[in-house]
């Protein structure tokens, strides 16, 4: 078995990989700046650190077979599409990831996956909420729709130069919208499954909850426990993309606030106010990963949301949560 280092380990998905990889029996090395209260994380060594400092990257990768570069400064489209972060999202996920690299070569770590993003797709491809286009080979020529986005689509360029000047053996795959329990939702950085997991779980029967713009723009969106299972598969294989790793099932803000609400049993109305939107539509396009990994997902979205929101509702009346302060880094 491996010696494996998850960069990001404190987060959502980096905490689910954490578990999954030591169940298989690797040793696994979880770094992360902090770590979430509501983390799931449980690695056999838990770091503290700071990966845009380049010592802290080189000294974490030692005795490290293989890597998962999951560290970003990244959250959901109120922290993303505001425009308020976007020189810190940046300079911060590029400081990660120049440092990462660097490191893996320093220590002859070949094997390495990095996590990109949905985001990286063009605008003009994503205007049509019924029609998006989402295909790897439609991401050039590139206009990504925010900061976040062209910060994943510089990385991915990044990573596969070093896989052709070097030799390493880079993995890259473009996450969309991945969700589930023990995610964020209620700092400021939670997705729009989860922020409306917690609206729907904490309105009083009768009343209505907030919904960003019309409810028309679409999305897909993909359970946690499939993106771990793509994500493996993808690093066991000789395929390196990117590709997409997501949800073909597409459906609006409203259809998921409604599937949210009956999941919940309540009867709620949806009032709608600005905000922050990002594209109209956006839906995975998974012919290449199923070409290439035979991949597909097993949970519906109402099995997921259902999950999600037990989850969520739980945490509400949790004693040590309302006691725990949630900062936006």
């Amino acid at each position: 078995m491996a010696s494996i280092l998850v960069c990001g380990g404190g987060g959502f998905i980096g905490g689910h990989l954490v578990n999954r990889l030591r169940l298989l029996g690797h040793r696994v090395r979880s770094v992360d700046i902090h770590y979430k209260p509501y983390s799931v994380a449980q690695p056999d060594e838990k770091i503290i650190g700071d990966l845009r400092d380049p010592v802290t990257c080189l000294e974490v990768c030692k005795g490290i077979d293989e890597v998962y570069q999951l560290a970003a400064d990244m959250g959901g489209a109120g922290y993303i599409f505001s425009g308020d972060n976007d020189a810190e999202i940046m300079h911060n996920s590029i400081l990660c990831n120049l440092n990462m690299l660097n490191a893996c070569r320093e220590h002859g770590i070949r094997k390495i996956f990095y996590s990109s993003s949905a985001c990286i797709y063009p605008y003009y491809n994503q205007v049509d909420p019924d029609h998006p286009n989402c295909e790897e080979s439609s991401a050039y020529p590139a206009q990504p729709d925010s900061e976040y986005g062209w910060e994943k689509l510089f990385s991915e360029r990044l990573y596969l130069a070093y896989r052709r000047n070097f030799r390493m053996d880079c993995k890259i795959a473009r996450f969309h919208n991945v969700y589930g329990p023990h995610g964020a939702w209620k700092d400021g950085k939670e997705k729009a499954p989860a922020a409306v997991c917690r609206k729907v779980a904490e309105a009083v029967n009768g009343s209505e909850i907030e919904v960003w713009g019309n409810g028309q723009q679409t999305r897909s969106f993909l359970y946690i426990d499939d993106c771990i299972d793509a994500v493996l598969m993808l690093m066991q294989s000789e395929f390196a993309g990117p590709v997409n790793i997501g949800s073909e099932e597409m459906v609006s803000i409203n259809e998921l606030a409604s599937r949210v609400i009956s999941i919940s049993g309540k009867e709620l109305s949806l009032r709608h106010i600005e905000g922050p939107l990002g594209v109209n539509g956006r839906t995975s396009h998974n012919a290449l990963i199923r070409k290439e990994l035979g991949w597909q997902p097993k949970y519906s979205l109402s099995q997921g949301l259902e999950r999600t929101y037990h989850w969520i509702s739980r945490e509400l009346l949790n004693p040590k949560t309302k006691k725990i302060h949630f900062d936006t880094p």
